[in-house]
């Protein structure tokens, strides 16, 4: 970046130049040296350039052996780190964990954790997935894997992600220590199939408002909110709430897919450009299934990309209402390169545009440190707490079809603003949410009422059964005896807040992610207000 000092530049200009000719010399194929016997003094590399000469001379010359796989990996995010926050390189190591979230599924055992306590903690075991029939329950902890130890210091989430995947009919053993139970138990686990849904949920709200809620946007996206949305339908919905908060992105054309359930034929979903790409325009079909539902779409500062897309374009073709806090912006568009070692470049090669031309990429000429955050920017000036705090210049206004004012420049800002969720500001529940308080006291509640649970087959048996608890009162002696007092002036909202927090979280450990929306939906206050924007 321009603002930066020389000694900051000097090792990415050398890491460029390694990197440079490396590629070079991989693409020729030419043998660097003209002859094994030329004396160094006289050494005369093929190609006459500094870079590759320089190259040259390292590789063959240098004291030491350098390793060019060694420089490759180091280098070449020096480099794209040089370009934009959003071009990267993905190690061949870790292609598959980045890759898997997108299409939609992986070969794994089953189970969801946390590292706690330097063991593998299981906090949800999937529901027809080989850990469930093998007898694996949530609150177990994975103390070996094989004949690997898998409890102590130094354990990192990739390290059990690599030991707990395999190919499908693959087996690991795996002891495991239960709460109760004095000795390890051990489970012969045999690998499938792991579906990972993107539609966390999708249910009725109210008679004639249903709520589906997308994670991020994968390969089997569209084909979920398709049977989401017909489910719904089936069930009297009308209007709709659809939920992209923290929805990082994903694949561009899923994105322009679910746009077309909402849109008439020939309305702009967006258009890509860039400096070597011509400009290329998306526009909605007629097979769209939701053209004429009420919609509202929340989002907040976590919603990137692909999200950000979906978004814009329904806002600048007054399709729907946007609600929530304004998104991250980002609207770089990438194309993967992938190399034979299985590696790959995620590169920059255009920006999007709505449909009004904004662009949705925020500025990164201050460097990618600020960039990143920008986030924790906003939230210490009060722009996630005051739409007031929030500006925009002239020269970024634009306005849509119906007449609506809407700003570029970075992000999509909502129509309907509201700001972040206090409790989850809160210092208490960020200091106990910090060591993962709820998820040892949903543990320690799961433990003492299993013969309970287990006899509840559906959601609202559940909930039932929860609501007669002492929750609350619960926690805070749980939370209390760890050391973590609450606060005698917390508010009578603030407590039933927390409440339904812990009930949503002991919801998630039986039925999933759904469960989670389903209990904390009364309490979400961006989503009551989107609800009531579809009423206005």
């Amino acid at each position: 970046m321009q603002n930066r000092s020389l000694a900051t530049l000097m090792p990415t200009a050398l890491a460029l130049m390694f990197v440079l000719g490396m590629l070079t010399a991989n693409l020729f194929h030419e043998d660097p040296l003209t002859s094994d016997t030329e004396p160094p003094s006289i050494f005369k590399p093929a190609r006459k350039d500094k870079i590759s000469y320089l190259v040259d001379m390292i590789l063959h010359q240098y004291v030491d052996t350098v390793s060019q796989d060694f420089l490759e990996e180091l280098v070449i995010p020096l480099i794209l780190d040089q370009l934009d926050p959003h071009s990267t390189y993905v190690p061949a190591r870790e292609f598959a964990r980045v890759n898997d979230p997108l299409q939609g599924n992986f070969d794994g055992i089953g189970v969801q954790f946390n590292l706690q306590e330097d063991t593998i903690l299981i906090v949800r075991v999937l529901p027809g997935g080989p850990s469930e029939k093998a007898g694996l329950l949530a609150g177990d902890r994975i103390i070996r894997v094989n004949d690997t130890l898998y409890a102590g210091t130094g354990i990192q989430d990739d390290d059990v992600i690599n030991a707990l995947k395999g190919k499908k009919g693959s087996s690991v053993m795996l002891q495991v220590l239960r709460p109760g139970v004095d000795s390890l138990l051990s489970f012969q686990i045999t690998r499938d199939k792991i579906p990972l849904q993107s539609i966390e949920a999708a249910f009725m709200l109210t008679p004639d408002v249903g709520y589906i809620r997308l994670s991020r946007f994968a390969q089997t996206s569209h084909q979920e909110f398709l049977e989401a949305a017909e489910k719904l339908i089936e069930q009297g919905m009308t209007r709709l709430v659809f939920d992209l908060r923290s929805n990082g992105g994903g694949y561009l054309h899923i994105a322009t897919l679910i746009a077309d359930e909402f849109l008439e034929k020939d309305k702009m979903i967006l258009y890509t450009q860039g400096r070597t790409r011509e400009r290329e325009e998306t526009y909605a079909t007629d097979n769209g299934i939701c053209h004429d539902m009420e919609l509202a779409v929340l989002v907040d500062s976590w919603s990137a990309s692909a999200s950000e897309i979906l978004a814009g374009a329904l806002q600048d073709n007054d399709r729907a209402i946007i609600v929530g806090q304004r998104t991250f912006g980002k609207g770089l568009v990438q194309e993967p390169i992938q190399f034979p070692d299985q590696s790959m470049v995620r590169l920059t090669i255009a920006r999007y545009y709505t449909p009004t031309g904004r662009s949705i990429q925020k500025p990164y000429d201050q460097g990618n440190e600020a960039y990143h955050q920008d986030i924790y920017h906003r939230f210490m000036s009060g722009q996630m707490e005051q739409q007031d705090s929030i500006h925009f210049a002239d020269s970024l206004r634009f306005t849509t079809p119906g007449g609506k004012v809407v700003y570029g420049g970075g992000g999509i800002m909502p129509d309907v603003f509201v700001p972040v969720d206090s409790i989850s500001a809160s210092q208490y529940y960020n200091r106990v949410n910090e060591i993962g308080l709820p998820y040892k006291f949903v543990l320690n509640f799961l433990s003492q009422h299993r013969d309970n649970i287990s006899k509840l087959a559906e959601f609202y048996a559940l909930e039932g059964f929860l609501d007669s608890q002492p929750l609350l009162e619960q926690f805070l002696a749980f939370a209390k005896a760890s050391g973590f007092s609450h606060r005698d002036d917390m508010s009578k909202d603030d407590r039933e807040r927390l409440r339904v927090y812990i009930k949503a979280y002991i919801a998630r450990s039986i039925f999933g992610q759904e469960a989670f929306h389903r209990v904390l939906w009364v309490q979400d206050q961006p989503l009551r207000r989107a609800i009531q924007s579809l009423g206005e």
